[in-house]
Parts: structure tokens; C-alpha cells; sequence
């Protein structure tokens, strides 16, 4: 958010913490010319790895995915992991950690796509948070960590050759970084690698997304030895474990430091820190604080935000939505300014089903609402989802269509009439479940407490299932800040 305030005799416009007030988990930055990407942690989310672009690092919109395919089942906690994002040799490359495949690559010309499919640069069980570094000499090299859970060890930095092109790391990787050794460090991940006025930088935070804090570790050769310095920790601030980010410059020569805060059903919702250097070393916000406002990196942009309402008029879904695995595009059509979803097949737990169609739930208080019909035979509706979830929406039974949302008693609806479904998402994320059949809103069903989900927020979806007979039909999907229905 950015305001005004008068400064030096001029206005001069500020903004606020958060700048991304959503589950824009790990995110990474690069400025290239006036224009700033952004990348951030997809897991098993389809389309994953979404772009975005700001011209001011505070206004963003999402301008396409690096990554269109994906697993064909729910994993959890799978999948894409951590990205970097660079730009070299006149192409966009992102890399990132499969830990159940190894680090893979993408590139791409242009930011809005296309993309090359995903090439595996080193496999192995357990390589995660990659990030490649192209030197002067012509020399190119890659830093990632390990995720204990699949190579039994984690809290350290491996640093690699790499050829130029990317294709592959050419040697067996140097162990630059050992936390274990250094006093109160755990869960070192997420590292950043940077080349500033000849010597070698790498951001990577520590101590557990909660908790944690920023460090920089800093050498004169790429392999070390590093000495460290923690640059960014909560403090006397309400922003918990200031974690994983990118440093970018702006076109007028100021640094700034983009970086999430965890807040639970809410996801990792990403901050912007002022940066300077001083006696050779970053001092992030304040004094090594988080900020809550400061003033804007690049003076004069249009205010903007990702996407999150969509009117269905097409000819493709709103770049916000996403699926839970790799969809089928028998699942899903556009006509007429409305989707349908086909009641198809599926596990009966909306958490293991890949036909959820979501996207990530606000960060402040907001109504959703859709209008929904239900034709054939099946159930569809509305759904907060993250480890629990529910629903409100349609059910059609042997006595006809009804009005569902958890325990309450259903309500019959005539078949084939639109009903409009929402959710009033309040503060602490608590949702209040919406309906109107047509003698205006009420609330129905209990209060749930949304919460999150395998490393990400909660999302709210859209779902349809049945035998595959059925259809559901979704007219404009609005989401409104605050909750007045």
C-alpha cells in the first residue's frame, strides 16, 4: 500500500509492510533495465513458478508461470521448491530445488514465456534452494542446500562448478558453509549467491521460517572461508522470523532486500526492506530491524496487485488460479463468461483431490462470493482449504438439488437455480460461510478457523465431483476487501 507524505517541500509517496500480502512463499527478485520479476515457491501447484512484474518493487502483477506441468497426484510439501531467479546472456533462468528429483533449471527470452521445460542440472535426493552465479571470468557456479528429510543432513551450504550453459554441475561440490560449526545456527537453507566489488556474498537465512533471522556470509574467493554477520532478525518488531529473500538495486542506485514472513492460514506473505552498505557489510531495515513503511524504491507507478477476482470471460483462466496437481482439460471449460467444472471422479477428501481449482487467500479481511448451479448429478462448491477445510455449495440428492455447508441442515433448491456462495474471511483468518437463494445473504453453517496448509498458506478453491455426468457453472468470482457481504 502506498501513501503520501511531505518531504524536503515535495510529496513523497511511502508505502506499507506487506507488499505482497498473500502466500507468495520464498520469493526471489532481479531488476533488469527499469522493469523488477519475482518468482516464488509453487510446490505442486499447477501452473507453477508464477512471474511477476513491478516497476517499483511495492505495485505488482502476475504476467505468466515458468513451469506448467507437475506431479498427477496431491503431494504435499513436493515439488517446487525455492527458486532463483536471474537474468544472463540476454535470457530469464530460474532455478530451483525438486527435492525428490534434484535442482532443475527453466529459461526463457521473454518473462512472460515461453518457457523451457524443467532440465535437471544436478539429481539427487534432497537438493534444494539452488542459485547459480555467472562470474566475469566467464566461470559459472551453483550454491544450493540439503533438506534433511530426504539426505539426512541439512545446515550447510554446497557450492559447485557449473558448466555455463547450465546444463549440468561439473564437479562433486564444495562444502563452503557448515553451520553446525557456527554458534546458534540451525536450518541454514535458502541461499542467495551475489558478487559485489570483488568479493562473493551469500544471503541465507537461519533458525526456522518462524523464528529465524537473515544472514550474509561474505569471501574473497567463491570458496571461502566465509565469515558471517546475522542483518536482519525480528526484534522488537511484530514481523516473526524475518526469512529467505533476494537483494535487488533500483535504477537510482538503492538497495533493497525483498523477504517473507511467516504468518500461518495466511501463508508467507513477503516484506520490502531498505538496504545500505556500511563499512562493508548490508544493514537491512532499520538497524537490522524490519520497517514498517519507508519511502517508495521508484517514485511516480500506478498502483496495482495480482489478480485475484476473475469474471470468466476468457479465452484463459485469470493468472491467480491454480490446480493441485496436473489438471486435465476435461476438467474445466470457459463459455459465456462463466466455468464450468465437470463433477468428475476423485478422492472425497478435497485435500487429496488435484480438481480443486484455488488461489491464495488474502492477507486481510475480504468476502468472496460466486454464483454457482449445479446440473447432473454431484456436489461443487466453494472451499478454504489447508491441512482441515470446508465447503458450502451444491449437492443434488434422490429429493432433489440442496444448499450444503458442513453440519447445518440442507436446503432444498430448485434444480438448475443459480445460488450464490461465498465466504467472509475476518481477522485471525476465521470464515463465515455465505449463501443467497434468492431472499438475499445470509450466513450458514459454523465459523471456521482456516488454516495452513504443507508449507503454504491456506487457498480458497473452486471444486466440482461426481460420477462425471454432472456440470457445475460458476459465474463471476469477486473478492472484496472486507467482509460486508
Amino acid at each position: 500500500m502506498a501513501t503520501e507524505k511531505m518531504a524536503t517541500g515535495k510529496m513523497t509517496a511511502t508505502y506499507r509492510n506487506p507488499v505482497l500480502n498473500a502466500d507468495w512463499s520464498d520469493p526471489d527478485v532481479i531488476r533488469v533495465g527499469e522493469d523488477f520479476y519475482l518468482t516464488v515457491s509453487t510446490f505442486t501447484k499447477v501452473p507453477g513458478l508464477p512471474i511477476l512484474h513491478s516497476r517499483d518493487l511495492v505495485n505488482w502483477t502476475i504476467i505468466g508461470h515458468a513451469v506448467t506441468t507437475g506431479y498427477a497426484d496431491v503431494r504435499p510439501g513436493c515439488g517446487v521448491w525455492a527458486p532463483s531467479l536471474r537474468h544472463h546472456d540476454g535470457r530469464f533462468w530460474i532455478f530451483y530445488g525438486d527435492p525428490d528429483v534434484g535442482i532443475c533449471q527453466v529459461n526463457a527470452a521473454d518473462p512472460r514465456g515461453p518457457w523451457t521445460a524443467p532440465h535437471v542440472v544436478k539429481p539427487g535426493l534432497g537438493l534444494i534452494d539452488p542459485c547459480p552465479l555467472w562470474d566475469e571470468d566467464g566461470q559459472a557456479y551453483l550454491v544450493h542446500g540439503w533438506a534433511k528429510s530426504r539426505a539426512g543432513v541439512n545446515n550447510r551450504l554446497t557450492l559447485h562448478r557449473m558448466a555455463p550453459d547450465a546444463s549440468m554441475v561439473l564437479d562433486e561440490g564444495t562444502l563452503v558453509v557448515d553451520a553446525d560449526l557456527l554458534p546458534g545456527y540451525r536450518t541454514l537453507e535458502g541461499p542467495k549467491l551475489y558478487k559485489r566489488d570483488g568479493a562473493y556474498w551469500i544471503f541465507a537465512p537461519a533458525g526456522g521460517v518462524e523464528q529465524g533471522w537473515q544472514s550474509v556470509f561474505r569471501a574473497e574467493s567463491i570458496f571461502g572461508p566465509y565469515e558471517d554477520r546475522i542483518v536482519l532478525e525480528q526484534g522488537g518488531t511484530d514481523v516473526n522470523g524475518p526469512h529467505q529473500g533476494g537483494w535487488v538495486d533500483s535504477p537510482s542506485g538503492e538497495h533493497w532486500f525483498m523477504h517473507f514472513q511467516d504468518r500461518g492460514p495466511y501463508g508467507r506473505i513477503v516484506h520490502l526492506q531498505p538496504m545500505a552498505w556500511v563499512d562493508g557489510w548490508p544493514v537491512m531495515g532499520d538497524k537490522g530491524e524490519p520497517v514498517a513503511e519507508a519511502p517508495l524504491p521508484v517514485q511516480g507507478g500506478a498502483p496495482a496487485a495480482p489478480a485475484a477476482s476473475d469474471d470468466f470471460a476468457g479465452p484463459a483462466l485469470g493468472l491467480q488460479w491454480s490446480w493441485q496437481a496436473q489438471p486435465d482439460p476435461a476438467w474445466w471449460e470457459l463459455r459465456d463468461g462463466t466455468l464450468r467444472l465437470a463433477c468428475v471422479e476423485g478422492p472425497d477428501d478435497l485435500r487429496e483431490r488435484p480438481a480443486v481449482l484455488g488461489q491464495r487467500l488474502p492477507g486481510d479481511p475480504c468476502t468472496v462470493t460466486t454464483s454457482l448451479r449445479l446440473t447432473g448429478e454431484g456436489r461443487a462448491g466453494l472451499t478454504v482449504l489447508g491441512y482441515t477445510y470446508a465447503w458450502a455449495g451444491l449437492e443434488r440428492t434422490p429429493d432433489g438439488t440442496v444448499l450444503v455447508c458442513g453440519d447445518m441442515k440442507p436446503v432444498p433448491v430448485e434444480d438448475g437455480t443459480p445460488v450464490t456462495v461465498g465466504a467472509r474471511i475476518g481477522e485471525g483468518a476465521l470464515v463465515t460461510f455465505l449463501a443467497d437463494t434468492g431472499e438475499g445473504p445470509r450466513e450458514i453453517g459454523a465459523p471456521f478457523q482456516a488454516t495452513q496448509g504443507r508449507w503454504v498458506g491456506a487457498v480458497l478453491g473452486l471444486f466440482a465431483e461426481g460420477s462425471g455426468t454432472g456440470q457445475a457453472i460458476f459465474d463471476t468470482f469477486t473478492v472484496q476487501r472486507g467482509t460486508n457481504p
